[in-house]
């Protein structure tokens, strides 16, 4: 390995050790996504199981940023909180949002409804449906529940209404 990429490995397992140690400092808030760009720009992604919170983020850049030495190595830092329309990719994202509306696209097609129960496997979605009536003319509405493995989810989102 070359001294430079040694540095970067070193400097990047660094700023993972001191993110571990701020995640433990608030365990409701967890990483989503965490990359170490050209130009030591470390960009954090946080979600919280009860949402995230500015001081949250200040917590943990500072954290990582009062132990980094700028002197050894100039750096860039931004933390943040996911988007409201940002797609869920862990588990326990799905859990913090039971009771909300979701729009799931699966390789059979999109499903909107309320997610009603999240566990490590999978969801459960349930929505209302107008289907024929069994006999007869016209439409009724019928209560649909389908359950999809996370291996299912393409892409799962909340759906935001105002």
């Amino acid at each position: 390995m070359s001294p430079l990429l040694l540095l970067n490995f070193m400097f990047k397992e660094k700023v993972l050790e001191l993110l571990e140690v701020a995640l433990k400092e608030n365990e409701s808030i967890f990483l989503i996504d965490f990359t170490l760009a050209p130009g030591n720009k470390i960009n954090i992604i946080l979600d919280g199981d009860a949402g995230v919170t500015l001081k949250d983020c200040i917590a943990v850049s500072r954290a990582i940023e009062h132990n980094l030495d700028r002197e050894e190595e100039d750096f860039s830092l931004e933390v943040a909180s996911v988007g409201a329309t940002t797609p869920m990719i862990m588990p326990r994202q799905y859990k913090k949002n039971i009771g909300r509306e979701l729009e799931v696209k699966t390789q059979v097609g999109k499903f909107e409804g309320v997610l009603t129960d999240a566990n490590d496997q999978g969801i459960t979605l349930e929505w209302e449906a107008r289907e024929p009536k069994p006999v007869g003319k016209g439409k009724i509405t019928v209560q649909k529940k389908q359950e999809f493995d996370f291996s299912e989810i393409q892409e799962a989102k909340v759906i935001i209404k105002f």
